[in-house]
């Protein structure tokens, strides 16, 4: 028999449960690790199958668990509601009950297992096609805590026992279930409704059809699997633990593009993060979220990166950078913090101790030192003092500061906002600049100075 045909093969993801050792108010499966949720993770491998449906079973925090699955962008994704908790048996029926008259053969996979890769899947889905169903098994250094995996004298598998209800000889067994099945709909959905709550937890097993099938007189097939990739999370250590081999991954593929990282351990990138080769990153980097950085540049070092753009050749030292945009060669830090919405233009710079928010830097502009530009917009080749800022909150509304092309805007200036300074003006130091400013004048906004002779001894 050959393997299941990708369009009568469909995935039941099991999402629906709250998570109580991770002693926390966010579902399980909604927590992040390595920049994206652990059902994220979980529908990412699975979209490469190009499988017929893929249901999520949502239950805690419904709503929120759905709308991260339907963001996924998987094809051919519904989510259903699992509105009593009653067992991964019971889940699993949910799902099953949506999926169309073409299916023949499910998958049903846990939504907590984020270093679940597609390859491991494809060996799931495309394996012995002679079986009524495939578990994965694994073999951890410590197995307490998983359903062990029981087999015959002849080596064929039994059935499984959950840790809860193993006896002593069972407990030594070291192969224990990774909680991902490939069954034939038929078979599942017979078993399914042959499942019962005579357990410790009071609640339908999944891991109960197994030994119905065999009853049955069904072949069913362990597919031996890394722990490193099957393990699931159960509370805040192991989501730790995942964590750093997900960047520990993201790293060796990056470094396999061309990509230079002085030092992997100091270095935390996120599943998401585009590098592109000759860039170096330096220690002390975190590239977070849906970060892009291109060609030749250099990164760090201890700069952090959330959801940001960098381009050919730019560097960034020492900075933050979220939701930002930063053009080629263009240079940032160090202790730069760029806010949402700004963005440098090719060569601009944003120096050190300055912080941007909303905010177009032009080709060639800087603001080397010590200032402030929030909703701002400056124009090519304009200079911004050190110790200037816009002054752009009234205490009710954001007001746009706008500065042309090649002006100059001396130190210790206070543009209020709204305000125009003009192509090639000026704006004296220590200004207050409350009106707009033509092209090419100088705008000064201060009190005369006074000198008393003496006064400093009298005193």
């Amino acid at each position: 028999m050959t393997a299941p045909r990708r369009d009568e093969l469909a995935a039941v993801v099991l999402a629906a449960g709250m998570g109580t050792r991770f002693r926390s108010d966010v579902a399980k499966v909604m927590h992040r690790v390595a920049g994206r949720t652990m059902l994220r993770h979980v529908l990412d491998a699975l979209r490469p199958l190009g499988l017929r449906q893929v249901v999520v079973v949502v239950g805690h925090q419904a709503q929120e668990v759905a709308g991260e699955a339907a963001q996924a962008e998987v094809d051919h994704l519904v989510t259903v509601l699992q509105e009593e908790q009653l067992g991964t048996g019971h889940a699993t029926a949910q799902g099953l009950a949506l999926l169309d008259d073409a299916v023949r053969h499910v998958l049903v996979v846990p939504g907590d297992t984020p270093l679940l890769t597609p390859a491991t899947l494809e060996r799931l889905a495309d394996g012995d096609g002679e079986a009524t169903a495939t578990l994965l098994t694994t073999e951890p250094e410590d197995p307490g805590g998983y359903g062990r995996i029981i087999h015959d004298d002849a080596g064929a598998v039994v059935g499984i026992v959950e840790e809860t209800d193993a006896s002593g000889e069972e407990l030594a067994v070291r192969e224990v279930n990774a909680g991902m099945y490939r069954f034939e709909r038929a078979a599942l959905a017979a078993s399914l409704r042959q499942l019962d709550t005579d357990n410790a937890q009071g609640e339908q097993y999944l891991t109960d059809v197994v030994s119905i099938l065999v009853g049955r007189g069904e072949t069913v097939r362990a597919l031996p699997a890394p722990f490193s990739e099957v393990s699931g999370v159960n509370d805040r250590g192991e989501l730790a633990t995942a964590g750093h081999v997900l960047r520990q991954r993201a790293l060796e593929r990056l470094m396999r593009q061309g990509v230079t990282v002085i030092d992997p351990a100091t270095t935390y990138v996120d599943v998401g993060v585009t590098v592109g080769r000759d860039t170096v990153l330096l220690p002390g980097c975190l590239l977070e979220g849906d970060t892009t950085v291109g060609e030749r540049a250099t990164i760090g070092p201890y700069s952090r990166l959330v959801d940001a753009h960098v381009e050919d050749g730019a560097r960034v030292a020492q900075s933050h950078v979220i939701a930002a945009s930063i053009g080629p060669q263009a240079d940032v830090g160090p202790f730069a913090y760029l806010r949402p919405g700004t963005r440098l233009e090719r060569r601009a710079k944003a120096g050190a101790f300055v912080e941007m928010k909303n905010t177009t830097l032009g080709e060639a502009s800087k603001a080397p030192h010590l200032a402030y530009l929030g909703d701002a917009r400056v124009g090519r080749n304009v200079n911004f003092g050190a110790g200037s800022i816009t002054v752009n909150y009234d205490g009710f509304d954001k007001h746009e500061t706008v500065i042309e092309d090649g002006a100059f805007v001396g130190s210790d200036n206070m543009l209020v906002a709204p305000v125009h300074i003009g192509r090639g003006a000026v704006t004296g130091a220590g200004s207050v600049i409350t009106h707009d400013v033509p092209d090419d004048a100088l705008a000064l906004e201060r009190s005369e100075q006074r000198t008393l002779a003496g006064w400093a001894a009298r005193r």
